[in-house]
């Protein structure tokens, strides 16, 4: 019989709420039925932390659904609660920490980064940018791009950050879905000690954006680049300039606060649509008692501010809640492998909230580099952007963590806002692997095919019952598209498209893209689970797994296995892999093939692109790889795949 990703681990592989969270920010366990007894009265209360300028008259209207409005005839301006409300009692408190890959520094205190905020404002201003323009950011990881989120939102103008890995073509299909008039930028940013050329491809983008008039670039890698007369315009030149007040924008509940693209079926990203006092409302929420943020906390989210990650938890959710965090705008790996086990041990980081993917990067490494820097300023760790694999999530615990730091395992997207899913490290029995239970005032379930709810220990689609302040309000010019992705699938039910099961004690393991659930033999297999299998062995460091079309079984198991260091891929160990997942989840769950590299396809974000193995696997032409980090890469697999015959 098949095992479930909880057979992975043993009965006593459980972790109880350490007792140094016995007073974190939730530490009662009744907060569950109180917040389920009147759910809008619980997020009610979280909306009252905030600074607003009018009350809302309704908490929730849902005349409209599933387009859904949360505090409705609220008004508010997001920046006043980030920054203005924290001058007079921690103007002086540092907001942010920063460190250049080169290894430059800076500090910016509430007080100061309120200043910058409203200094780039006025300069949007003086341009033409008005309430309801969007402006389009296309930076590294500098101080100035979460000050630009900050001024946009400052003066009404939804802003679009595009990641600066993106190519010139992807930068430009989302400067004119958006309709943007302005683009923030900078002539290059820092990576892996090279020189990004984000200018370059700014221009390439407008070429064809008819919709843009300016362009704000910051000098930052001081590489040569071409400047437009009468569109572009240096930030050092006209915003230092610009007065260091600047009345906040009186903005309704509902009004825009952001789009953020995130992939789409056919290859079209979908613009994602944030409003203003819901969304801020559980992003603060969630930030303060997940992470259970202290004032003396330092924390890092290590994410992007181009994905969602970034915007809710570098930005607006530690922001909000006064907190002082870290951002660091290089790679892991520059100029050493312990880049950031050092910056940790610099800043006296306490809270490390990160993706599975560096966590397997980082074993893969070896345990020497984090062994080479105190680590004990840290208190807990966080895990964001897929399901983490149980062995990846020890390592975490125990190398990272010393074994003393609770790990919250968080799951959301960039269509729910904010953090739905994750343990609640003053309350939480954790286990390795598992996101363990919705949090307060969410409603999520697991169901059938039909829609209805599967017993415990069952498993089948990850669903959210009810509406909730963070999500997405639609898909930005495309409303029906946003009614067929997301709720005809299972009629009054929110479907994120992620498969799910759900153990006995009722807690949820996150099986990933339900397109990447193989049917095989009659099978419904997860990629996920054959991938923490693999993971599980002692010689294996990173895995991905994808379906191929296979005539007798319907789909076949491919793997893809990155090594650890000094180990010999052979014919042995493939049939050594192929028998411990046997022995881990069943025979049918034996991979196909499988095909060692020394890396995986990876976007800049970390995230493993699997479709890319899937065109591999069955000898499709490749898509697109030009938001790849390693493109290289991809044709080492292909030649190595044709050449690898099937492992039985």
């Amino acid at each position: 019989m098949a095992k479930t990703i909880e057979n992975l681990l043993s009965e006593e592989r459980r972790f109880p709420p350490p007792t140094a969270f016995a007073r974190a920010a939730i530490a009662q366990p009744g907060i569950f039925e109180r917040a389920d007894a009147d759910y809008l009265r619980f997020w009610e209360a979280e909306a009252e932390r905030l600074q607003w300028r009018e009350r809302w008259r309704q908490v929730l209207d849902d005349s409209k659904a599933p387009f859904y409005r949360w505090f409705t005839g609220g008004k508010l301006n997001v920046t006043e609660s980030c920054l203005d409300r924290h001058l007079a009692t921690a103007g002086d408190r540092v907001a942010y920490y920063w460190e250049g890959e080169p290894g430059d520094k800076r500090t910016l205190t509430y007080r100061e980064l309120h200043a910058e905020v409203c200094r780039l404002a006025n300069a949007l201003k003086s341009l033409g940018v008005r309430k309801g323009n969007t402006v389009a950011i296309y930076m590294g990881m500098v101080p100035e791009l979460p000050i630009a989120l900050l001024a946009c939102a400052r003066i009404g103008a939804p802003h679009s950050v595009v990641f600066g890995g993106f190519s010139a073509e992807s930068l430009g299909e989302r400067i004119r879905d958006a309709g943007a008039v302005a683009v923030i930028t900078a002539d290059g940013a820092w990576r892996r000690g090279r020189v990004v050329p984000l200018k370059e491809s700014v221009d390439e983008a407008l070429a064809n954006a008819p919709t843009v008039r300016h362009a704000i670039v910051l000098r930052r890698a001081g590489n040569e680049i071409r400047m437009r007369a009468g569109r572009d315009h240096w930030y050092h030149e006209i915003v230092p300039k610009a007065a260091a007040s600047c009345a906040p924008e009186p903005m309704d509940a509902e009004d825009l606060l952001f789009i953020l693209y995130t992939s789409g079926s056919a290859g079209k990203p979908k613009g994602i649509a944030h409003t203003t006092g819901g969304y801020l409302t559980q992003v603060a929420a969630t930030h303060r008692y997940v992470f259970d943020i202290k004032p003396e906390d330092r924390f890092w989210c290590t994410a992007d501010c181009g994905w969602v990650t970034g915007h809710s938890y570098v930005v607006y959710g530690p922001l909000a809640n006064g907190a002082t965090s870290l951002i660091y705008e290089g790679t892991p790996d520059f100029p050493d492998k312990d880049r950031w086990w050092k910056l940790i041990a610099d800043y006296r980081v306490t809270i490390l909230y990160t993706a599975p993917t560096a966590i397997r990067t980082f074993m893969k490494w070896g345990d020497d580099y984090p062994r080479r820097r105190d680590l004990s300023s840290l208190r807990l760790l966080g895990s964001v952007g897929e399901p983490i694999n149980p062995e990846a999530w020890m390592w975490y615990h125990a190398t990272i963590g010393g074994g003393r730091c609770p790990i919250v395992d968080t799951w959301w997207q960039t269509e729910t806002g904010a953090i739905l899913i994750s343990p609640l490290p003053g309350i939480t029995t954790a286990k390795p692997g598992s996101a363990t239970r919705p949090l307060p005032g969410i409603a999520a379930d697991v169901v059938d095919e039909h829609g209805r709810s599967v017993p415990l220990g069952g498993g089948g689609y990850l669903v959210i019952r009810r509406p909730w302040p963070a999500m997405l309000r639609t898909i930005h010019g495309a409303p029906e598209r946003y009614l067929d992705v997301y709720w005809r699938r299972f009629p009054g039910l929110y479907f994120p498209g992620d498969g799910c099961k759900r153990d006995l004690d009722g807690y949820y393991w996150l099986l990933g893209r339900v397109d990447d659930v193989m049917l095989v033999s009659g099978h419904n297999i997860s990629t996920t689970e054959v991938e923490s299998a693999l993971v599980a062995h002692p010689a294996v460091a990173e895995a991905a797994v994808v379906g191929r079309a296979d005539p007798i079984t319907g789909q076949a198991i491919a793997a893809f296995v990155v090594l650890k260091a000094a180990v010999a891929g052979d014919d042995a160990l493939i049939t050594a892999l192929r028998d411990h997942v046997a022995r881990k989840i069943g025979a049918v769950a034996k991979p196909a093939s499988i095909v060692f590299t020394e890396d995986l396809p990876k976007t800049r974000s970390g995230k493993i692109m699997r479709r890319l193995l899937r065109d591999i696997s069955e000898e499709r032409k490749l898509g697109d790889v030009t938001t790849l980090a390693n493109a290289d890469i991809v044709e080492t697999i292909r030649g190595r795949a044709a050449h690898s015959p099937p492992s039985e």
